[in-house]
């Protein structure tokens, strides 16, 4: 568009008009240029009205301006102001909320991804997946018959890689029942405890054959090496009928102790939250099935509490919620607004699809978990998020709080932290580019009333979110926090989902009796009868595959398509931090060659932007 010499223009208006006879198509528009002619006609000045956007003919106008990102203070035409609130007014009609579960963070109201719209809404290219062998097994609702049909069915997957073979390899092993606490899909649980649960039945006697030598339980707690599983979040949770037959959930205790060469070891388990005669207190002295069996019941609970608070909650959820306020909250031209969507746009697509489906009553889920859609996973969710705080979604102060930061092989807390950092710098820096001290974050109404929504409809009013920002440093944390949990902590939950569920016994996602209630009760051949039935286990694997693989066009940590992370002081901000997460990747990389099985979930280069599978 060449246009004789003026002032310069603040905004242009699209408008996409459906002709007769022609397909009512999506354009889209990467930006406007304006030419101006003024003194030197061969040498026009250009001004660039970025868009970026899909234009469809029902969705109305739209207007484009051409300044840069600024904060409403820096507004200086009133034109401007205005078409910066009426976006917003616009917004929040189409974007609304709607509560999914009662105390759990609100959701979207829309019903269907096709009401979304093409800005909202992605294309994933997913791997191809041979799942014929998987659904061959459909009609099967019985139990499994042996061990070696279960090795058969593991060998046929077709999708083992190092880490498969050697949990199938370790499975029973006790050291790396407690490897798989710090490294395995649900790194967020195991926490160090000075004090014992008042409901665990446990004395120093009772655990002194495997504390070191000439060592008390009193002794070990004050040093530090006592570690605690707690899943009562699942107690009393009504358990789901599947192939109408009735499963079992269990909420266990196990505590484990950290032995002089660095192993993180389980010495006792209770499967049930109430102590009595009938909930007894397993240990490493009993018989080998009675043991291995409660550490099965353990596994079976993380399972649960992990593909529904760690996974949907922590990422899931969480992106969602800050998703909606800001399209509802930050207009377009905010700085914050550019910096957080492409971390959370593809939340809204993703999650409306999971309730949906997974997550719907007689949906996937219904067929093959423990925790039934319809009644027990809102109790779980809403129990869940009680439970969540604000510090516990901050890396650095939740690997403290929970005394895993120093564990020698906690991989996880190791690149959680170095992450988190280079994450963290990377948002400081844009941060300080648009406000100028801390006056600057307490002044701006938009941020403020981002969080406001946030905090109205998140979590619960005692979990320690900010009620307002105060500096750049709360401001920049809680944006650290919402990038993180919506790509690094999503790629540690959820791509290593197969590598530890593909051997069934290891995480089974339901059980078929009831928790043992005396011990030395059990064979080898009765473990099978507790392990879901074969056609159930298959639909697990199933969905494991599809949710546990990159898509073959996702996009990395820290890259961006969108047009003003190639501006000046933001690209440089982005080269900065594309850099560190490189270096990372070399170190995490270089570690791997040193180990049996190499922990690369969080390599930089493995983790996908946002939350989009």
């Amino acid at each position: 568009m060449v246009l004789p010499e003026e002032n310069d223009l603040l905004l242009i208006r699209l408008h996409l008009e459906a002709r007769n006879g022609f397909p009512n198509l999506a354009w889209r528009c990467s930006r406007v240029e304006v030419c101006r002619l003024r003194d030197r006609p061969e040498t026009p000045q250009v001004q660039v009205f970025p868009c970026d956007k899909w234009l469809r003919a029902q969705d109305g106008d739209i207007e484009l301006r051409s300044g840069k990102l600024c904060l409403l203070k820096d507004e200086t035409e009133e034109t401007l102001r205005k078409q910066r609130l009426a976006q917003l007014q616009r917004q929040q009609k189409l974007i609304r909320w709607r509560q999914y579960v009662d105390g759990a963070p609100h959701c979207v109201d829309l019903n269907s991804p096709a009401e979304l719209g093409p800005n909202l809404s992605y294309i994933q290219t997913s791997p191809v997946h041979n799942l014929l062998y998987l659904k061959g097994f459909e009609g099967q609702a019985e139990a499994w018959k042996s061990f070696k049909d279960l090795e058969t069915a593991f060998a046929l997957s077709g999708h083992q890689n190092s880490t498969a073979r050697f949990v199938h390899a370790h499975w029973m092993d006790d050291w790396y029942f407690g490897y798989q606490c710090l490294n395995g899909c649900n790194p967020l649980l195991l926490r160090q405890t000075r004090l014992l649960p008042p409901n665990l039945a446990i004395t120093s006697d009772m655990l002194r054959p495997f504390l070191p030598g000439g060592s008390s339980l009193e002794q070990e707690l004050q040093k530090g090496t006592v570690y605690l599983l707690d899943y009562e979040v699942l107690d009393d949770v009504p358990a789901n009928v599947i192939n109408g037959k009735q499963t079992y959930l269990s909420a266990p205790l196990c505590l484990l102790h950290l032995n002089p060469q660095g192993q993180l070891l389980p010495i006792a388990i209770q499967l049930q939250q109430r102590p009595g005669p009938q909930n007894p207190v397993f240990l490493p002295s009993d018989a080998g099935c009675d043991w291995l069996l409660a550490k099965i019941w353990v596994h079976s609970a993380d399972f649960q509490c992990h593909q529904l608070a760690s996974h949907y909650l922590r990422t899931h959820m969480l992106a969602e919620l800050c998703c909606v306020a800001t399209l509802r909250q930050l207009p377009e031209p905010h700085p914050l607004h550019q910096l957080l969507m492409p971390h959370i746009r593809t939340s809204l697509q993703i999650n409306i699809s999971a309730r949906a489906s997974l997550l719907a009553a007689g949906g996937v889920f219904d067929k093959m978990d423990a925790v039934a859609c319809g009644h027990a996973i809102p109790v779980v969710l809403s129990r869940a998020s009680r439970r969540v705080s604000y510090r516990s979604l901050c890396v650095p102060d939740d690997l403290k709080d929970r005394g895993v930061d120093k564990l020698p092989q906690s991989y996880y807390a190791q690149d959680a932290l170095r992450v988190w950092d280079a994450l963290h710098r990377f948002v400081v820096g844009w941060v300080d580019l648009y406000y100028a001290g801390d006056e600057d974050v307490q002044q701006d109404s938009e941020l403020q009333l981002w969080l406001d929504d946030i905090d109205a409809h998140g979590f619960s009013r005692d979990s320690g979110f900010p009620r307002s920002f105060q500096t750049r440093a709360e401001a920049s944390q809680f944006v650290t926090m919402i990038i993180f949990s919506s790509s690094a902590l999503h790629a540690a939950v959820n791509f290593s989902q197969l590598d530890f569920g593909l051997w069934i016994p290891n995480r089974p996602a339901a059980m078929m009796r009831p928790p043992l209630q005396v011990k030395a009760a059990v064979t080898e051949d009765d473990i099978l009868s507790f392990l879901p039935d074969v056609n159930s286990s298959c639909r697990v694997l199933t969905i494991l595959t599809l949710l546990s693989q990159l898509a073959l066009n996702f996009v990395p940590l820290c890259h961006y398509k969108e047009a003003v992370f190639r501006d000046g002081a933001h690209r440089r901000l982005v080269e900065e931090v594309q850099a560190e997460l490189q270096a990372i990747s070399g170190d995490i990389t270089e570690r791997g060659s040193q180990l049996e099985v190499p922990y690369l979930y969080l390599s930089p280069g493995r983790i996908e932007n946002s939350v989009s599978i």
